[in-house]
């Protein structure tokens, strides 16, 4: 019996083909979602045709599965119009709904389609519940939270809101959080937020160790998580009042889909019974084959340093099951070693023709795995067998102890193939018939199948019949001949005319339910009126209508970033002694490691007389609302929002000063912008996916007095609540038991590529990844300036003494007009460890080509 408490959450899949649209079809999905032609976070993987969308949708909704298009990347301002066209053709189609990141395309399909469902995307990086009430005038029915949440905070989100809340349960874990991530784009010009990852995370690296090359035991993918597999918190999640249950889908396979999609059915019925579930270790199994880097809880129990990254690998691996016991010529013993995995596995489970893995911890590289096809099996006891494989599989050189993993099976294809194709197991839908004859009438028949409902009658009236009548179990029987189509009976009423034996041809019986079939069919394919779609003119004219030209620019200002006390003591010492000149400085912003040094160093500034504003933390989850208290208690002048959960408590507090939006509110257009500012920001800084052109655009279209260009900076890469620190550098789980390495040592990461990346944590130890050569945007700032931008940031990182102060100083000169350009770049170059580029700024495609 069901528990009446836990409705059922929905069940989502992702699809990338019509072949793993009918796998989550077919397998126990509710929902699917897939990606808006030319429009989503899915650059590398095959992008739709209108043609192929509407042939989904229409499929979906004929078995009774939604569709959810991933709207979900950020829309530059040249492209407004082509997000228009395609929503044009798209909205009469009728998804149920758009996944969404940019609060102007949010606003668009808002003026173009009142009533369209839309869901917040992941990549708003919405952690708090505060985000969520700031956003409620935009009419989001859903929030995608972050995948960082843990059961917790999921539970207290969803008890402060009555938004719909959907949480990732199985996928791969991105390290940074979504939305926040720009590692490709700073090394490669690959932006995440507007799906080009380059899977930056799977990288090798190097660990460096206040300078020195610090030897981690074969470990180089630092920064690569295991997949996320939550079919053990099903249950909780329940509890916690999730409405939905997301599946992660990076170019996966109908095997991967139909494997999550049939395991996380299962475990949400065995839930809402009060059961636990009967093979877990099956399912396990059979999601891990189709695709696994290891599966691990993610962050829904909090954090877990030495579990979350494994450091040896970040391809598939498949089903961990056992150990190598023993090495023959062309053949290994292997043990199982776990109680759980032998009671759970039937002892036949690996077959000729399935593929094996064996891993060795003390390697590294490539030497650290070997697999291949098995060609024979021998059961040595219940929990022992010997694998034969081929003899073009060398064995020299491996030993006992490899653990040994299940990455591979011959008969998952065949068999997620006949669950779409058997029509004995494919998805049908149950419709309830009703039956109507009397004399002298044509024979009646309505089909239901709880949303629709469908009547007709027969051609001929019923005649008394000379020999056998109409009785209900031949009515029920031909009426429930439904195998070939999407239905299946379940229920039959029939009200027949007693008082005399009826006749009817079958033909006209079995012609009734061929027409029902059909106009069943059609309604739901039809899936209800089509929407009001506001035509592309008005909507242009709306659009345009959103652009401000009041150019109110006091002249350009510099603003200053500045991340520990030492900088700030350097700033206000190299102006007292007249080495920094501040006419040109608009405030100086404190982004300090450590809560408690902001005060300090916001008199030493102010006492020198600067403005001074504080940073908030970049995300915001419920219960660290103690960091935004503080900042409020020293009364800044200005306080840089990072996280509109940040905003919502600050005006909600009553803060008098300015609120600054900061880069990693991601305004990509002015539509986005002028919203952030219309509800109370005092300015916006542009974000870091825009190259020098669309930052003109943009600047040009909206209020650029009150904009803002980061045009000196170490470009942030991860945002991560992985601490680097604590995984490597400690035995600790989190910042209770680690130590606090962070305090203590510098660590810097050296990609595969060469390329060095800063570690710093945060007040909540999460960790930013900076890229380690700087860029500048000072090539474009006069012709920015032009247009009546308001601000550029100068962003330090890990200068000190005479470098910072000659960094500023340039700037300060630049935008007085007492140096010129070649001056200021010259000027930077001499003091950088490694190098100046203009990264993303001198970016001129907005997509590299995809991966081949």
């Amino acid at each position: 019996m069901e528990n009446p408490q836990f409705k059922r959450p929905e069940l989502l899949l992702p699809v990338g083909t019509k072949d793993m649209a009918l796998a989550a079809i077919h397998n126990g999905a509710d929902a699917i979602f897939m990606g808006v032609p030319g429009f989503n976070a899915r650059g590398r993987s095959h992008d739709f045709q209108i043609e192929e969308v509407k042939d989904i949708i229409d499929t979906c909704h004929l078995h009774g599965v939604k569709v959810n298009l991933a709207f979900n990347i950020l829309i530059f301002q040249n492209e407004l119009r082509g997000a228009v066209e395609v929503l044009e053709k798209i909205l009469p189609l009728k998804p149920d709904a758009f996944i969404v990141q940019d609060l102007g395309l949010i606003r668009l399909i808002r003026q173009m389609a009142p009533d369209q469902r839309i869901h917040g995307s992941t990549q708003m990086s919405v952690t708090n519940a505060e985000a969520i009430q700031w956003l409620d005038d935009l009419g989001i029915q859903r929030f995608v939270l972050a995948r960082e949440n843990s059961l917790k905070e999921i539970h207290s989100i969803k008890q402060n809101t009555t938004k719909e809340i959907e949480v990732f349960v199985h996928g791969a874990l991105c390290v940074s959080y979504s939305g926040q991530c720009f590692t490709s784009e700073g090394i490669g010009g690959r932006s995440a937020n507007r799906g080009q990852c380059a899977q930056s995370c799977r990288f090798t690296y190097e660990m460096h160790v206040d300078g020195e090359k610090r030897d981690l035991g074969g470990k180089s993918f630092l920064v690569s998580p295991q997949d996320l597999c939550g079919i053990n918190e099903v249950p909780s999640l329940l509890e916690a009042g999730v409405d939905c249950f997301k599946v992660e889908g990076r170019l996966k396979t109908p095997e991967y889909v139909a494997t999550a999609a049939r395991s996380f059915d299962e475990a949400i019925t065995s839930a809402q019974k009060n059961k636990s579930l009967e093979h877990p270790i099956l399912l396990k199994k059979q999601m891990a084959t189709a695709f696994s880097r290891g599966f691990y809880s993610g962050w829904f129990h909090g954090v877990n340093h030495q579990e979350l990254v494994e450091g040896t690998f970040s391809a598939h691996r498949g089903f961990e099951f056992g150990k190598v016991v023993k090495v023959n010529s062309t053949s290994l013993e292997v043990e199982i070693t776990d109680d759980k995995v032998q009671q759970g596995l039937k002892a036949d489970f690996i077959q000729p023709g399935d593929g094996i893995l064996w891993v060795y911890k003390d390697r590294a590289g490539e030497d650290a795995e070997k697999g291949g096809f098995v060609f024979a099996v021998k059961s040595l006891s219940p929990r022992r067998f010997s694998l034969e494989f081929s003899r073009e599989i060398s064995m020299e050189g491996y030993y006992n102890g490899a653990r040994v993993f299940y990455n591979h099976d011959k008969d998952l294809k065949k068999d997620v193939a006949l669950s779409v194709e058997d029509k004995q197991r494919k998805k049908r839908l149950p419709v309830h018939v009703r039956a109507e004859a009397s004399l002298g009438k044509p024979l009646k028949v309505q089909y239901s199948d709880g949303k629709y409902t469908v009547v007709a009658t027969s051609e001929n009236i019923c005649e008394p019949a000379k020999n056998k009548g109409l009785n209900s179990l031949d009515l029920r029987e031909e009426l429930f001949a439904l195998m070939g189509s999407p239905f299946r009976g379940e229920g039959f009423e029939s009200e027949l005319d007693s008082s005399t034996p009826l006749f009817l041809p079958n033909k006209q019986v079995k012609e009734l339910r061929q027409k029902l079939v059909k106009e069943l069919t059609d309604l739901r394919i039809q899936n209800g009126d089509a929407p009001h779609v506001t035509p592309q003119a008005q909507v242009m004219e709306w659009i345009h209508s959103r652009k401000v030209t009041d150019r109110k620019a006091s002249g350009l200002k510099l603003n200053l970033l500045l991340r520990d006390k030492f900088q700030a003591d350097d700033v206000a010492e190299a102006i007292k002694n007249g080495e920094l000149q501040t006419a040109d400085i608009n405030l100086a912003i404190l982004d300090f490691e450590f809560g408690l040094d902001f005060a300090p160093s916001l008199n030493t500034l102010r006492s020198a007389g600067l403005k001074v504003g504080v940073a908030t933390t970049r995300i915001l989850k419920p219960n660290e609302h103690r960091n935004v208290k503080h900042l409020l208690s020293m009364n800044p002048d200005a306080i840089l929002a990072r996280n509109l959960g940040a905003v919502q408590y600050l005006q909600a507090n009553n803060y008098q000063g300015e609120i600054l939006g900061d880069f990693s509110l991601n305004v990509a257009n002015h539509l986005t912008a002028q919203y952030l500012l219309d509800k109370g920001l005092s300015s916006v800084c542009l974000g870091y996916d825009l190259n020098n052109v669309q930052v003109s655009e943009l600047i040009q279209a909206g209020e650029a007095s009150r904009f803002e260009v980061t045009a000196y900076q170490y470009m942030p890469s991860f945002h991560m609540e992985h601490c680097v620190f604590a995984a490597f550098l400690s035995k600790g789980s989190s910042f209770k038991d680690c130590g606090k390495p962070c305090e203590k040592h510098d660590v810097k990461l050296k990609d595969q590529f060469g390329n060095w990346h800063q570690i710093k944590p945060d007040q909540e130890c999460r960790n930013t990844m900076y890229n380690g050569t700087s860029q500048s945007a000072a090539r474009y700032v006069k012709e920015w300036e032009s247009h009546g931008l308001g601000f550029i940031r100068y962003e330090a990182l890990k200068e000190r003494g005479s470098e910072l102060i000659t960094k500023i100083q340039a700037h300060v000169d630049f935008i007085s007009g007492k140096k010129e350009l070649n001056e200021l770049i010259k000027d930077l170059g001499n003091v950088e460890s490694y190098g100046l580029s203009e990264s993303h700024f001198q970016r001129e495609k907005e997509y590299q080509s995809r991966k081949k």
